[in-house]
C-alpha cells in the first residue's frame, strides 16, 4: 500500500481552516446552553445585522485569501526540509517562537484594529462589517471585510511567522492555536473550566464588551493579551454578572461606562 505524504506547508495552510470550522461546530452545539450565554438566542437573532449565510460566505472568502498568501509565503521562505535543517528542535526555541509570534500578532492587530475605529472612512467602509455582529458567535470570528482580513489577520500572521523565525511545521501548531483562541473569543459563552478564560484576560467576555456600543472605543486587544489596552488607556474593566433571565452579562465597572 502506497503512503501519502503531506507537506508541512500544506498542513500549515489547511489545518487552521479545518480547526476553525471544527471548533466553531463545538460551540454551535453548545449554543443552546442559555445559562452560560453572554446574550440570549433571541438577542442574537434580533440584534445582529447580517444573516448567518452571509457570515459563512464572508469567512470562506477570507480563508481563501489567507490560504493563497500562506502558500506564497511558504514558497518564498523555503521548504519545510530546509527549515528543519536550519534549526534544531528545542522546547526553549519553540516557546520563544510562540511568545514572539503572539506578541507580534497582538501588537499588529491592536494598532490596526484601533486605527480602523479612529479613521471614520475605514470604519464606515471596512471595519463596520465585523461589527454587524453585535452579538458575536463562534463561526463569525473571521467575518470581516476582505481588506480587513488581509490587513489584520493575513499580514499580521505573515509578520508573526517571519519575525518569530518559526518553521512551517511550527506554524501548523501556532496558527491552529491562534485560530482556536480567536473562535473562543467570539463564542459568546462563558463556560466553567474554560482554560482560555483561566489563562487569558482577553476572552469572550472581554471581547464582547468591545462589540457593544458603550465599549466600541475600548478593548481593542486581540487575540491573546490585554497589555496594549492597559498601556494606552483603552482598557475597559468589567464584571461578569448573572442575568435575571439566565446567562451572563459583561457589565462595565460601576462609574466607568459614563466616563
Amino acid at each position: 500500500m502506497m503512503g501519502f505524504d503531506v507537506s508541512d506547508e500544506l498542513l500549515g495552510t489547511v489545518a487552521p481552516i479545518v480547526v476553525y470550522w471544527l471548533y466553531s461546530g463545538i460551540y454551535v452545539a453548545l449554543s443552546s446552553l442559555e445559562s452560560y450565554r453572554l446574550h440570549s438566542k433571541v438577542e442574537e437573532e434580533e440584534k445582529n445585522l447580517v444573516s448567518k449565510l452571509s457570515v459563512v460566505k464572508g469567512v470562506l472568502l477570507q480563508q481563501l485569501v489567507q490560504a493563497v498568501v500562506a502558500i506564497i509565503l511558504f514558497t518564498v521562505t523555503g521548504s519545510d526540509a530546509e527549515a528543519d535543517k536550519a534549526q534544531e528542535f528545542s522546547i526553549l526555541v519553540l516557546a520563544r517562537q510562540f511568545v514572539t509570534a503572539m506578541i507580534v500578532l497582538d501588537t499588529w492587530q491592536y494598532f490596526m484594529h484601533r486605527y480602523m475605529h479612529v479613521n471614520k472612512f475605514l470604519y464606515k467602509h471596512i471595519h463596520s462589517q465585523h461589527h454587524r455582529l453585535i452579538v458575536p458567535y463562534a463561526y463569525g470570528a473571521l467575518y470581516n471585510h476582505p481588506v480587513e482580513g488581509l490587513l489584520l489577520d493575513t499580514i499580521g500572521g505573515a509578520l508573526s511567522f517571519l519575525i518569530s523565525g518559526m518553521s512551517p511545521r511550527t506554524s501548523i501548531f501556532f496558527f491552529s492555536f491562534a485560530t482556536i483562541k480567536t473562535v473562543d473569543d467570539h463564542c459568546g459563552l462563558c463556560l466553567p473550566g474554560n482554560l482560555f478564560h483561566m489563562i487569558f484576560k482577553n476572552n469572550s467576555a472581554y471581547h464582547d464588551v468591545h462589540h457593544q456600543l458603550y465599549g466600541s472605543k475600548y478593548n481593542f486587544s486581540q487575540p491573546f493579551f490585554v497589555m496594549w489596552d492597559r498601556i494606552l488607556g483603552t482598557y475597559m474593566p468589567y464584571s461578569l454578572e448573572k442575568r435575571e433571565d439566565g446567562g451572563f452579562e459583561a457589565r462595565p465597572t460601576k462609574g466607568f461606562k459614563d466616563d
